[in-house]
C-alpha cells in the first residue's frame, strides 16, 4: 500500500546555505494494508521526520513515497489534498493540533466541510458516530480543548483522523505525554480500530514495550538511518545490531537476578554524537559508541545483511546475540 524508497531529507543553513544537516538518509520500507509498522529509536534519530515525509507534510530532498503506486511528491494540489485525506497524522501533543477556540463538534466536523464529503445535514450525525467509536459521549461535543483531559483530547484527535476515508495513520508518539493507565486505554483503542477498520499504521515510538504491543514489524533508527529491520518478535528477542542491544539494555528489568547478570556492552553517549552533520557520515554512524568497532567500521558504511528471512541489519559484525535480554509481553 505504501512504499518508501531511498527517503532522504537534508536541511540547509548558513548565509549561503552551505551547511547541511541530515535529518534522514536513504530510508526504505513497505507498509501493507492492515499492518502496524514501527519506527523505534532515541529522540533525535529522525523518526518524526520520516512520519512527516510519509504524511506529505514535508517533501524529501531525494527518494520517494509511493501511496498505492503513486509518488506523492509529483502530485498536483488536487491529488495532494486527496492523499492527505487518505493519510492522517496523530501528534504527540493532542492539544497542539486542536484549535483552542473550537468546540469538539466543530473540530470533528471540519474535515467533512474541508473535503466536501458529506452534505451539511449529515455531518452532525457522522460526528456523533465518531464520538461513539472512540468511547466519548455527546456531552463532550460542546467542550473546548482546555475542558478535556489528555486522554480525551487524544481520542478526539484519533476520531478526527478517522473522519475521512483514511487508509494509513501516522501515529507520532501518540501516548508519550499521557499517564500509564490512559496510555493503555489509547493503545487498546487504536489496536481495536486498526483490526476493525483494517487500517495501516506507521507507529513512531521510543518505548520498546509499546512497540512490542502494537507493531508487527519494526525498523530501528539511529542518526537518521535504519540500522535494523524485521518482525518485532525477532528484532526485540534477538537483536543483531549493537545499537538495538543498547536500547534493550536501557530497559528496566523487574527481576533483580536478570539485572545483575545482564552485561552492558556500550558506553553512554554525549549530546554531540546525535548531531547529523553532513561531514561526519563516513563509515558506520554507530562507530563512536560501539565496543565492537574496528578500522573497517570507521571507513566503510555497512550494507544490510539478512540474518533470517525478513530480518536484516546494517553491521559489519552482523550475527544474532544470544545474550540479548528478553522483553515481557505487556
Amino acid at each position: 500500500m505504501l512504499e518508501a524508497a531511498g527517503l532522504t531529507k537534508i536541511y540547509r543553513s548558513g548565509i549561503l546555505r552551505w551547511d547541511k544537516t541530515v535529518a534522514v538518509e536513504d530510508i526504505s520500507f513497505t507498509i501493507t494494508k492492515g499492518q502496524c509498522y514501527g519506527l523505534i529509536g532515541e529522540s533525535g534519530s529522525g523518526k518524526s521526520t520520516v512520519g512527516r515525509l510519509v504524511a506529505g507534510l514535508t517533501l524529501p530532498s531525494s527518494g520517494s513515497v509511493l501511496m498505492n503506486g503513486r509518488n506523492i511528491s509529483g502530485m498536483g494540489a488536487a491529488d495532494r489534498k486527496i492523499h492527505r485525506s487518505k493519510v492522517q497524522m496523530i501528534f504527540q501533543e493532542p492539544d497542539g493540533s486542536l484549535d483552542p477556540r473550537w468546540k469538539t463538534s466543530r473540530s470533528l466536523a471540519e474535515p467533512f466541510r474541508l473535503h466536501q464529503l458529506l452534505p451539511e445535514g449529515k455531518i452532525t450525525g457522522r460526528v456523533k458516530e465518531l464520538l461513539n467509536i472512540i468511547g466519548l459521549h455527546s456531552e463532550h461535543l460542546n467542550r473546548y480543548p482546555f475542558e478535556l483531559s489528555g486522554g480525551q483530547l487524544q481520542r478526539i484527535s484519533l476520531a478526527r483522523a478517522l473522519a475521512l476515508e483514511t487508509e494509513l495513520i501516522v501515529a507520532d508518539e501518540p501516548t508519550s505525554s499521557l499517564d500509564v493507565s490512559v496510555q493503555a486505554q489509547i493503545l487498546c483503542l487504536l489496536k481495536e480500530l486498526q483490526q476493525k477498520l483494517n487500517l495501516a499504521i506507521l507507529f513512531i515510538t521510543h518505548d520498546l514495550y509499546v512497540a512490542r504491543q502494537m507493531c508487527q514489524r519494526v525498523a530501528v533508527m539511529y542518526r537518521g538511518t535504519v540500522v535494523e529491520e524485521g518482525d518485532t518478535e525477532f528484532v526485540l528477542a534477538q537483536p543483531a545490531h549493537p545499537y538495538t542491544r543498547l536500547l534493550l539494555e536501557s530497559l528496566l528489568i523487574p527481576d533483580p537476578d536478570a539485572r545483575k547478570n545482564r552485561v552492558g556492552t556500550m558506553r553512554r553517549f554525549n549530546g554531540t554524537e546525535l548531531e547529523h552533520t553532513y561531514k561526519d557520515r563516513r563509515g558506520c554512524l554507530f562507530y563512536h559508541r560501539c565496543k565492537m568497532k574496528n578500522s573497517l567500521c570507521e571507513q566503510v558504511k555497512p550494507d544490510f545483511v539478512f540474518i533470517t528471512k525478513g530480518h536484516k541489519v546494517a553491521c559489519h559484525h552482523a550475527e544474532p546475540f544470544s545474550a540479548a535480554p528478553k522483553i515481557a509481553v505487556i
